[in-house]
């Protein structure tokens, strides 16, 4: 397969112009990211790289960094995890709390906010320190050191993440949160604050794509039987109430954050990510999805 060529092809045929939606605001910092930015990389391991535009420029990964909390949380936790969340999808935006009162303080799954927060507190409960314990997993498996915070996103988001916090106090009243609130959205907005580039994203995900093993050396992260769940997560639940969509018109696994990048998995085939900031109603990038889509009709196959 010709995966450069294809990649060229969507990077001419699209452009930021050609999508209405807009930056996320919400948070100070986002709101100042260059709408223009566009970048894509595929990885198919044995160094086979493949991308075009700002692949390589870093960007916030924001609810992307809820597969790598959801990974540590499930190897600490195995199945008893899911007594606290479910893996059903919400319907609902990614911060809503209408659902949490009825269903008595179970978040639908660990992609939402509030499901999230849980893997959080589950971390912080566990964790001597959660904040280098998870730059470290994600470190390990890129193989790269060069992967920080970014600390003035993690303070913009602080500095507005009210609803946030309002999450875990409800879900504390309620008697599925364990640690004090401080910390637990501490970590929140410190992984939701991880800077990677496109590259750096493909080379992480590529552990879903190869049955929860780093590829370069072999070293098992995870259980085959842990990679399957969460890739059929990502599935059903990687794009809040959009999920649905992605699926029907890309066909692949992945996750998306209000920073404007999204990566998705091929299993036993390839990993890869896309950037672009400009989002959709329901805060997806609108021209990452538009891509992968192309992705998948371009290379005519996906897990379906």
């Amino acid at each position: 397969m010709d995966y450069q060529n294809i990649l060229n092809t969507i990077h001419s045929d699209m452009n930021y112009r050609d999508v209405g939606g807009k930056v996320a605001s919400y948070i100070p910092e986002l709101a100042k990211i260059d709408p223009r930015k566009f970048g894509m990389h595929l990885y198919c391991g044995e160094n086979r790289h493949y991308g075009f535009g700002d692949s390589e420029e870093k960007f916030s990964i924001q609810s992307i960094s809820k597969v790598f909390t959801l990974c540590m949380a499930m190897n600490i936790m195995g199945e008893d995890l899911w007594d606290r969340v479910d893996v059903e999808p919400s319907g609902n935006p990614f911060n809503s709390l209408t659902q949490l009162e009825q269903e008595n303080g179970i978040p639908r799954n660990p992609f939402i906010n509030a499901g999230a927060l849980v893997i959080s507190d589950i971390l912080v409960d566990h964790l001597k320190n959660p904040k280098e314990e998870l730059l470290a997993f994600v470190r390990k498996i890129t193989g790269d050191s060069d992967i920080n915070y970014d600390n003035t996103v993690a303070s913009s988001e602080k500095s507005t993440g009210f609803r946030n916090i309002a999450l875990v106090n409800y879900m504390k009243a309620l008697g599925n949160i364990k640690c004090e609130v401080e910390p637990i959205v501490d970590f929140y907005f410190h992984q939701c604050s991880l800077a990677m580039s496109c590259r750096q994203l493909a080379k992480a995900f590529m552990i879903f794509a190869n049955k929860g093993r780093i590829l370069e050396t072999g070293e098992e992260i995870m259980r085959p039987e842990v990679v399957k769940r969460i890739n059929a997560l990502m599935q059903t639940c990687g794009f809040y109430d959009e999920a649905g969509e992605f699926s029907f018109e890309v066909g692949l696994p992945g996750k998306s954050g209000v920073g404007g990048g999204i990566v998705a998995i091929h299993p036993e085939r390839y990993s890869v990510a896309v950037w672009s900031p400009i989002l959709n109603e329901k805060g997806n990038s609108e021209l990452g999805m538009k891509a992968l889509e192309r992705l998948t009709t371009l290379t005519g196959v996906s897990v379906f």
